[in-house]
């Protein structure tokens, strides 16, 4: 056969954002996720000090927000997003000062 190729079989990989693993458990993107929101709630604990309700708020929206639903389509369902809703609401404390 000429030019053929072989396809190498990998435990996961990145399409369009979203880590994709060959179980399809979720568990390799929120835990990707969730680096990058316990990062953001800890930058938003400390500019709370500095900063206003509605500005928290806006910088929830522009990155915490946004990286929680990326694709929350396919992985929201998943055994392992509880983790992030967690998350969401130790932030939403943040921002309310709970």
């Amino acid at each position: 056969m000429h030019g053929s190729k072989k396809i190498a079989n990998v435990y996961n990989t990145k399409f369009l954002g979203l880590t994709l693993n060959n179980t399809l458990s979720w568990r390799t993107h929120i835990d990707t996720i969730i680096g990058k929101l316990s990062l953001a709630s800890f930058d938003l604990r400390v500019v709370k000090q500095f900063s206003s309700q509605d500005s928290l708020k806006m910088v929830y929206y522009s990155y915490f927000h946004f990286v929680m639903t990326y694709g929350l389509i396919f992985w929201g369902n998943s055994y392992y997003s509880n983790i992030i809703f967690r998350l969401q609401k130790r932030i939403i404390r943040i921002i309310v000062g709970i």
